[in-house]
Formats: structure tokens, C-alpha cells, sequence
């Protein structure tokens, strides 16, 4: 794969003298501004300096088209800007820019840019995807190997294929970012058949939207993507005022179970943990985290996909919206577990040690997450790929979801043949295991 400029695909005018619209497709999120991206990426947000993250009243893209016009542009009614949205750090410019700037996302490492935007006339960005051209399926957390595999024996190229997520991120989230004042059924249907033309374009076998929202799984699937489910583990606050007042919703053993770990996470001689977000943040921590990183990365994965660098971007420009999770013993840190703080959500990322202690992972990854988040309001804590061992912390199944196009009539079919059985299966074990939650049954 090589590099290439930004490429532009003008929509057709139906209307004869009226708007048009226009897809491009950039080689880099350099080449638009972080304003004009996070404008869509979390519409009614706005990041500042270090991260600090401001609510607005945006309802209308500065530069954009009147609603008559788009309505016109995009062939349908406007939809109203949703007050509800939620902020998502991943799909903020400055951590997406970040994991290119450092060279973890790039062409070099396998994830060739390919980000598109929907634009008006005047140039305002109306809609984005996240996109990559890639040339292998590391990093992605929804696994296609084995349909890999069976394309290349049956003699097909199964590489390139575009890749819609956040690189290194299973976390859900808006992959198909259409701006307020958009319809959102009318600007999906743009976007997805765009990525569609990138691949006929690029000779790319597929596209594949993972960590989807539910309404963006659904709106694919009536436009003929396949439909894949998942499973997470994540936990959720109940109005709780404390620690313990989560614990009092469930039954007792499991109550007993979970402040026994915790009294021996910390038992060792001197162990004490510590929170470290915004300003707080040093390069002195990144390098004590980065030590714990490399060290699980290269036991479970054989290479880690990201680099010192990256981190050292993230402190520059998201350390409001970081968490550092931090064991210390005797002076030295010994553990951590990195965190990345949603206006609702608080999302678990990466954890290493350079000491081992009973149940230490299991303190700082999930227990302390469920403090913090409490403390700070916070609806959620999503914990990251699979792991059923979270559900004994009052962790729950979660549904996640993925959309796949695959250009071959005979791999499509078979792929849509295996799915049908994987969603049920995915149902039916989310039920079982949702029986077997730690909390106190109801009569």
C-alpha cells in the first residue's frame, strides 16, 4: 500500500441548481482541522487545552449549509441534534491524530489512513468515518482470521480490506459521525456506500465497522452489511454513593468474596494506590507505565501496538481525559492500569505490573475503576475485551457490535451462514451468564 492525497468524489445534484455534497477521503487527520472533525466526532462537545472538556450548545456546524439546503443535499428531512450525546475521547482528533503522529497507526505498521468526510459546497464537514486500509488483522479485537484464511485457500485476495474502528480500541462508540443538524439515516446511507466505492476503488475484499453503536448496527444491516455480536463485561452505577453501597446490592458471598480481594490486593508491605489524571500526569509516570505496558504486551501478544511516543502526545493533549491507576511500593511504582474518562463512561485500556500480588489486577482494573467512577458521577465502566472472570466483580455481559460488507458473493454468503449461528450463540451464552450475576436475585 502507498500513501496518496486526499481524494474527492462529488455526489451527482439531483435537484439540477441545488446543493451538492461530496465524499473525501484523507490520507492523514491532518488534513482537517481537529475543530471541523471533533465538530461531528462528539457534537455539543469541546475539548480544550490538556483534554478539559467543555459542554456547548451546538446544534449547527459553524460554516454549514441552512437545514432547507441540507435536507435538499442529503435527500431527506433534517433530524434535531440529540442533547443526550455523549462525549467519546477515541474519536476525538487528538487521540486519533496521536496514534498517527506516533507512527502506531500508519502505513508502516499495517493501518494505511483512508478517513472520509461528507462534506457540503462551502467545504463544511457535514459527516466522518475513521478508516484504514489494512494489510493484515492485528489490533482490532473482532476476529476475522479464519475468513482470512478460508479466502486465501479458496484462491482470493482477503487483503487489503478498510477497517472503520478506532485503532487498538474495542470500545463502542459512533463509527459513522454525522454532524448535528444531519439526518442521521440519510447521512449513514452516504457514508456507507462511499466506503463501498473506496473498495471497489482500492481492490479492498471488505469493509468491517466494529465496537458500533446498536442504531448504526441496525441501519447497516438494512443497507445489506452482515451482522455480527460480541460480548463485553461492563459495570454500571445505580445512583451508588460509595463503594460499599454497590456491594450491598449483592448477595453475600459474592459481597464477602470481593472485600476479601480487595483487603489482599493491598496487604503486601506498603503497597498504596494512587489516581493520576490532567496536570498530575509526568512523563515520569508514562515511563513507569510504559515499563508495565511493554511487559504485558510482549507476554500476551508477542509485540505491543503502541509506542512511548504516543503516550507522550496523550499527555500533551488528553491528560483531563486520562486516568493513571497507580501501585506503589516502597517508593516504586509496581503496577498500573490506564484509563480514558467519557463524559459518561470511564473505559479500561491497558494494565502491566513489575511485581506480582494476589489479586493487584483485579484491584486496580476493576475495584478502583468502580471507585473513581462513582466518585466522579460516571454512568459506566467499560473494562475492555472479553472476560468472563469480571463477572464474579458485578461486571455484566454487554452486547457489541460489528457490520461487514464483503464484496465476494461466495465468502459473503458463508460468512452470513457462520453469523447466524454466532449471534445466537452470543445471545444464549449473555443470558447464562447474565444468571449468573453476583447480584441478589429478585423475588
Amino acid at each position: 500500500m502507498s500513501s496518496s492525497h486526499s481524494e474527492e468524489n462529488k455526489d451527482p445534484d439531483a435537484h439540477g441548481s441545488g446543493p451538492t455534497a461530496s465524499l473525501r477521503i484523507l490520507s492523514s487527520l491532518k488534513d482537517v482541522s481537529a475543530d471541523a472533525w471533533d465538530a461531528v466526532a462528539n457534537p455539543g462537545w469541546r475539548l480544550s487545552e490538556g483534554g478539559a472538556l467543555e459542554k456547548t450548545d451546538q446544534c449547527h456546524l459553524p460554516g454549514q449549509s441552512t437545514e432547507s439546503e441540507l435536507a435538499a443535499l442529503l435527500g431527506s428531512e433534517v433530524e434535531p441534534f440529540s442533547e443526550d450525546q455523549s462525549f467519546n475521547p477515541f474519536l476525538s482528533h487528538s487521540f486519533l491524530y496521536s496514534l498517527e503522529e506516533s507512527g502506531c497507526a500508519t502505513n508502516a505498521t499495517g493501518w494505511l489512513p483512508r478517513h472520509m468526510l461528507l462534506e457540503d459546497e462551502t467545504g463544511a464537514v457535514l459527516g466522518a468515518v475513521p478508516a484504514y486500509l489494512k494489510s493484515h488483522s492485528q489490533g482490532e479485537y473482532v476476529f476475522d482470521h479464519s475468513w482470512a484464511d478460508a479466502f486465501f485457500r479458496a484462491g482470493g485476495d482477503y487483503y487489503p480490506k478498510l477497517q472503520i474502528s478506532v485503532p487498538f480500541t474495542p470500545a463502542t462508540g459512533r463509527r459513522f459521525l454525522i454532524g448535528p443538524g444531519i439526518n442521521r439515516e440519510a447521512g449513514l446511507q452516504a457514508l456507507a456506500a462511499g466506503l463501498v466505492q473506496v473498495c471497489q476503488r482500492t481492490g479492498a475484499s471488505s469493509v468491517h465497522a466494529t465496537f458500533l453503536t446498536k442504531g448504526e448496527w441496525d441501519g447497516l444491516g438494512d443497507l445489506g452489511y452482515l451482522q455480527r455480536t460480541d460480548q463485553q463485561f461492563h459495570w454500571e452505577n445505580h445512583g451508588y454513593e460509595s463503594f460499599d453501597g454497590f456491594l450491598t446490592d449483592l448477595a453475600s458471598r459474592k459481597r464477602k468474596a470481593i472485600k476479601k480481594e480487595r483487603r489482599e490486593a493491598l496487604c503486601a508491605d506498603g503497597i498504596e494506590v494512587e489516581w493520576v489524571t490532567g496536570p498530575d500526569l509526568t512523563e515520569a509516570h508514562w515511563d513507569a507505565f510504559y515499563g508495565f505496558y511493554m511487559d504485558t504486551g510482549s507476554r500476551k501478544w508477542g509485540r505491543p501496538y503502541l509506542n512511548r511516543k504516543f503516550f507522550s502526545l496523550i499527555n500533551e493533549r488528553l491528560a483531563e481525559r486520562t486516568l493513571l491507576i497507580l501501585a506503589k511500593r516502597h517508593g516504586r511504582y509496581i503496577a498500573g492500569a490506564l484509563n480514558f474518562i467519557g463524559s459518561e463512561t470511564l473505559f479500561g485500556r491497558h494494565w502491566g505490573c513489575c511485581e506480582d500480588h494476589p489479586f493487584l489486577h483485579f484491584e486496580l482494573c476493576y475495584y478502583q475503576a468502580i471507585d473513581f467512577a462513582i466518585a466522579n458521577g460516571l454512568k459506566r465502566v467499560e473494562a475492555g475485551a472479553q472476560g468472563a472472570h469480571k463477572l464474579a466483580r458485578g461486571y455484566l455481559p454487554a452486547t457489541t457490535y460489528s457490520a461487514h460488507w464483503i464484496a465476494h458473493e461466495g465468502l459473503h454468503q458463508a460468512v452470513a451462514d457462520y453469523l447466524e449461528q454466532e449471534r445466537f450463540a452470543v445471545e444464549r451464552e449473555n443470558e447464562a451468564l447474565a444468571d449468573q450475576a453476583p447480584f441478589k436475585k429478585s423475588d
